[in-house]
C-alpha cells in the first residue's frame, strides 16, 4: 500500500456519505468520492467550495465565497497549480504524492551509475509526475497527453516548478499512435510512467476502453523500455479492476522483473483513517 502522508499544503479533513473535506493550501472543497460508503459524524459547514454531483452524470460547483481563478500547493520542491473543474477535479491527485517521492528515488539511484535517463510518461494529465522526474534529475522527460488543454497546465506547473531549462517535451497525441512511432525511430526510455483512464479518446476520436486496451498498451510499452531500464510505474483507477487483476498481468507480460501492486491511499485526519484512491503497479528489474 502506498500512502501519501508527506503533504503540508494539502489534508483529506473528513469523509463520509460520498463526500470528502479537503484542504488544498488554505482553501477548504468539498468533493464527492465513490469509495466513501461509511457515514459522516456530523453536518459539514466549513467549506469554500461544494461540488454537486447530477444524477444525470457531471454535476457543478457551488462556491460560498469567491474564489481565483487558480492557487498554488506545494509538495517538497515541488508546486503546482489547483483549479476545480467542471469534473469535480482540481488538477492533481494528491494520492499520487508517494508515487513522485518513488519516481524521485529512481531517477536519482539510475544516475549514480548511468550518464543519462530518459523517462516517458503516459496520460501525463498535468504533469506532476513529468515535474517529479525531471526535478530529481532526468535528462529528458517525455510527457504524452491527448488533451491539449491538460499540457498547457502542464507546461503552467512546469513554470511553477522551475523546470524551463530542464528537458521536458510535450506531445499532444493518441498514446498509442505515439508509442508506435518511437518504435520505427528505435527510441528507447529508462523509465516509463502511465496513468491510463478508465475511457478516453484521442485528438482523432481514438476511442480508449482499460479493459480492451491496456493489454495493448502493455505490448507497446515493451517495445520503447530499455534493456538497462530502471522502471515502470503505473496508476489506474478503473472501477472493478483490483491490483492483484494488474500484479497478474504484469508478471505474465514481465516474466523476469520484479512486480510489487497495491492500492494509493490518502490518510484522513478524521478518525485516523486511510482513504484508498485507486491502484499502483511497479516493475523493476530483478
Amino acid at each position: 500500500m502506498n500512502i501519501s502522508n508527506k503533504w503540508k499544503d494539502y489534508e483529506c479533513i473528513k469523509t463520509g456519505d460520498g463526500e470528502k473535506l479537503e484542504r488544498w493550501g488554505n482553501i477548504i472543497l468539498n468533493r464527492p468520492d465513490p469509495q466513501i460508503i461509511w457515514k459522516k459524524k456530523d453536518t459539514w459547514k466549513e467549506y469554500d467550495g461544494y461540488y454537486h454531483r447530477s444524477h444525470q452524470g457531471g454535476g457543478y460547483w457551488e462556491f460560498k465565497k469567491k474564489l481565483p481563478e487558480y492557487w498554488t500547493v506545494n509538495y517538497n520542491n515541488l508546486t503546482f497549480k489547483v483549479s476545480p473543474t467542471n469534473f469535480k477535479h482540481t488538477g492533481i491527485f494528491p494520492e499520487q504524492a508517494s508515487n513522485w517521492d518513488y519516481i524521485d528515488k529512481k531517477v536519482k539511484k539510475y544516475l549514480q551509475d548511468h550518464n543519462e535517463m530518459k523517462v516517458l510518461n503516459l496520460f501525463a494529465y498535468t504533469g506532476c509526475a513529468t515535474m517529479a522526474a525531471a526535478a530529481a534529475g532526468a535528462t529528458e522527460v517525455v510527457h504524452v497527453d491527448a488533451s491539449k488543454g491538460m499540457n498547457e497546465w502542464a507546461k503552467e506547473n512546469m513554470k511553477l516548478c522551475h523546470l524551463e531549462n530542464k528537458k521536458i517535451r510535450f506531445i499532444t497525441e493518441d498514446v498509442i499512435k505515439f508509442l508506435e512511432r518511437e518504435k520505427r525511430r528505435g527510441r528507447t526510455y529508462q523509465g516509463i510512467i502511465m496513468d491510463p483512464p478508465s475511457y478516453g479518446r484521442g485528438p482523432n476520436k481514438e476511442v480508449w476502453k482499460f479493459e480492451n486496451d491496456f493489454p495493448i498498451l502493455l505490448e507497446k510499452v515493451k517495445d520503447v523500455l530499455d534493456d538497462d531500464y530502471s522502471f515502470i510505474l503505473i496508476s489506474s483507477y478503473t472501477t472493478g479492476i483490483s491490483h492483484i487483476s494488474l500484479e497478474n498481468i504484469l508478471k505474465l507480460e514481465f516474466k523476469n522483473a520484479k512486480v510489487e501492486t497495491g492500492e494509493n491511499t490518502l490518510p484522513v485526519t478524521e478518525d485516523n483513517l486511510i482513504l484508498p484512491c485507486g491502484i499502483y503497479g511497479k516493475v523493476t528489474k530483478n
